[in-house]
């Protein structure tokens, strides 16, 4: 099944004869015109539009495709003006990292998918690497990353501040071998963590590992081992910074965007807004926060 956001783009280059005047008309960018084409061509195995030509325009295949994509274009449109509500007809993909997910970011999407009723919101949570590597596949509008630095092409960034901590219980003594609370293989916090016990030539094994940032403080609080973290993370939690390690440079939150026309600018600068919130100094989210009756802080990176 064609996906008809591909459609209208691969119709809309053909009718304009130029990537750019096509992208203008759809109010997006020319690199996301030309994924989108692209994915199209991808799927059907062919290439359907003659780059070099001047004006742009379709090859054999092309051609015999572009009938059919108008057909199923018009029939959309008859649809929709046959239904007569247009809720949910503009899907908008957008990636987040868990512990992002907060129960102010949850009320934005709400919000905003209720006062825009066609917009249909598609919202992804996982692991910022997999995140980023979906958003530059094209496979999502918008995402929200952590990252050691952040890109040139993010919207917005935001320091997020890092430190190792210790159950508030522990002993003051230096340890031969660390034990430590980590998160799953593919976490940032976690390779900023081997990164630093190796460049200290010190000892360790992981005593814990979780992929619920709570678990792992609760892990830490009982005194299982050390943990880097991010220190808005940890209010209410009977932890304490490491002393011997110092301070650790901070990672970035960024959030970044394909369009920078129509609606998803709006949505992004309240997303940004709550993304300053949270990473504002002195910020601190209390323990037991709950979102849907679940425990709020989940998989970190």
């Amino acid at each position: 099944m064609f996906d008809p956001r591909l459609l209208r783009a691969f119709a809309a280059i053909v009718d304009a004869g130029s990537f750019t005047l096509a992208a203008e008309r759809l109010h997006m960018t020319q690199s996301t015109i030309s994924q989108q084409l692209a994915r199209l061509e991808e799927a059907v195995g062919l290439m359907l539009v003659d780059r070099a030509a001047r004006p742009v325009g379709p090859t054999a295949a092309g051609e015999r495709l572009l009938g059919y994509a108008n057909r199923i274009l018009a029939l959309q449109e008859e649809a929709k003006s046959a239904l007569g509500d247009p809720a949910g007809t503009v899907a908008i993909r957008i990636g987040v990292p868990e512990d992002i997910v907060s129960a102010a970011m949850a009320s934005a999407f709400g919000d905003f998918a209720r006062r825009r009723r066609e917009i249909q919101l598609d919202v992804t949570a996982g692991l910022s690497r997999d995140l980023a590597g979906r958003y530059r596949a094209g496979e999502l509008d918008i995402v929200i990353v952590k990252e050691a630095e952040a890109g040139p092409d993010c919207r917005a960034t935001f320091p997020e501040s890092m430190a190792w901590f210790e159950s508030a219980g522990a002993q003051a003594e230096r340890l031969n071998l660390l034990p430590l609370v980590a998160f799953p293989p593919g976490g940032l916090y976690r390779e900023a963590m081997f990164e630093r016990i190796e460049r200290e030539r010190l000892r360790w094994y992981i005593a814990f590992s979780g992929s619920i940032l709570h678990n792992v403080l609760v892990a830490v609080e009982a005194g299982l081992g050390l943990s880097l973290l991010p220190r808005n993370a940890t209010a209410g939690y009977r932890v304490r910074q490491y002393a011997p390690f110092g301070m650790e440079p901070p990672m970035v939150v960024s959030i970044y965007a394909r369009e920078s026309a129509g609606i998803v600018p709006d949505l992004v600068e309240r997303m940004g807004a709550i993304l300053a919130d949270r990473c504002a100094p002195g910020h601190a989210r209390a323990r037991g926060t709950a979102l849907f009756g679940q425990p709020r802080d989940t998989l970190s990176g």
